[in-house]
């Protein structure tokens, strides 16, 4: 009875026009799905193509370096602003818009014919690619919690999904088609799947679940996210901070392997074109499929253990990828990462957007993203300064570090005595008034403490 009373609370809709049955929010879920699908699918389509548009401009490691921070710099500054944006108009157009400029601007990069351009036209791409992201997660953690399952991690299943086919059929015709035409046809399918997919977003709003735990704490109300959020507390901000430097520490690697994998692989382990983009394309098959299991393991192992396993994972797999000496143990390394880093970034958003609503989405995003995209970079300088090899294994140095702050935040949430209280009743016998993640709406027990 529990369950059902919480089922009927979540597809009930708090306003006109939300979403009020089952169908309407699986609908969402699927048009959701392919926005993140399609960002994976756009994102590693331009990656794959970095080798040959360094060799177009001429630039050096340290070059392209700068260059790539033209897309962290874009996207970073688009996403402080998105969560207001989200809040004003909506997710859901917001995630509409910018797919649509992200499906234009990726056209630009093949255009330029120096590092200097390169980064210019990367910022215009950079901005879509973070307003993207950050508005897309927003709307995923609401329709969660409006869903009663902790299913986060099957949206960033789908980005994964969409990088791996991307980053598959880049390999397949980078022998035959100049990255000009190769990305023009990426624009040509990210505004077709955009006109297809997005009238289902922009006609139903986003769902109303039920208030963050920090909101529900101070206000004691059960109204949604959707509501104009109140000023956070210290301890809030803290928590908020620590997930988003979590996802900051794993999605750096993300931004790595996207950028680095295929040049580490011909230029330091002489692999083919088509075998150094698979380097990319395993990676995302791995992040894929632990994503794909990734509900069923936080049931099994509980947020703290899959977090810290997960890092642990993930740094010796790219010891393993950094410093191989040839490209077939390197190509079995970048697998076992993705495997490692599949869900730790997912269940640090999804953390963030439980204690903060798409504040904190935006804010751990931000900081998320911004290894990512920052990552890049450094690896380039520090290619520069030493070798990219030796480069590769500060990803492994930051998984580590993921999996050290993962444990030490195993007791974190919005109510300080919540962790440490057993005479708490859990969420099964708790009214659906009372405060809880996210995470634990789905099953009972899932509302133990995280380090259980």
């Amino acid at each position: 009875m529990p369950h059902l009373n919480k089922v009927a609370t979540a597809l009930s809709g708090g306003r006109a026009g939300e979403p009020g049955s089952r169908s309407s929010l699986s609908r969402l879920r699927i048009a959701l799905t392919v926005f993140f699908a399609l960002d994976g699918f756009m994102f590693a389509g331009w990656v794959v193509r970095i080798p040959a548009i360094k060799q177009q401009t001429g630039a050096s490691a340290s070059d392209l370096g700068l260059a790539l921070l033209g897309v962290s710099a874009g996207a970073v500054v688009t996403m402080v602003f998105t969560g207001r944006l989200c809040r004003r108009f909506g997710s859901h157009p917001v995630t509409v818009v910018c797919a649509v400029l992200l499906s234009l601007s990726i056209v630009l990069p093949p255009q330029t014919h120096s590092a200097l351009t390169l980064g210019l036209v990367l910022l215009v791409f950079g901005a879509a690619y973070g307003g993207l992201n950050v508005a897309m997660n927003s709307a995923a953690v609401d329709l969660v919690a409006a869903l009663r399952r902790p299913v986060i991690s099957s949206f960033h299943a789908a980005f994964s999904l969409g990088g791996m086919i991307g980053a598959g059929l880049g390999g397949l015709v980078a022998g035959g088609l100049s990255p000009a035409v190769h990305l023009s046809l990426l624009t040509g399918v990210g505004l077709l799947v955009t006109t297809v997919t997005g009238p289902t977003l922009l006609r139903h709003p986003a769902p109303v679940p039920e208030r963050t735990e920090s909101d529900r704490m101070k206000r004691g109300t059960t109204e949604g996210t959707a509501a104009v959020p109140g000023r956070l507390d210290g301890r809030t901000r803290r928590l908020v901070l620590l997930f988003g430097v979590i996802a900051l520490c794993t999605a750096y690697g993300e931004g790595a392997m996207a950028d680095w994998s295929a040049l580490h692989l011909t230029q330091d382990l002489d692999a083919t074109p088509g075998l150094a983009a698979a380097g990319y394309s395993l990676f995302a098959l791995a992040m894929t499929a632990g994503r794909l299991s990734g509900t069923a393991l936080l049931e099994r192992l509980g947020q703290t253990r899959a977090l810290v396993a997960g890092g642990v994972t993930a740094a010796l797999g790219m010891l393993v990828g950094a410093l191989a000496p040839t490209a077939w143990p390197a190509l079995a390394g970048f697998a076992v990462a993705g495997l490692g880093l599949a869900n730790i970034f997912p269940v640090a958003i999804g953390r963030a957007g439980a204690l903060a609503g798409p504040g904190g989405v935006a804010a751990a995003s931000t900081l998320g993203y911004g290894g990512m995209l920052l990552g890049p970079p450094a690896i380039g300088f520090l290619a520069d300064w030493f070798t990219l090899p030796l480069a590769l294994t500060t990803v492994a140095l930051l998984a580590g570090a993921a999996a050290l702050i993962g444990y030490s935040a195993r007791n974190a949430s919005a109510d300080p005595a919540r962790p440490t209280d057993p005479a708490r009743p859990t969420d099964s016998t708790r009214p659906v008034e009372s405060a809880r993640p996210v995470e634990s709406a789905h099953r009972p027990e899932l509302a133990r403490p995280a380090d259980e």
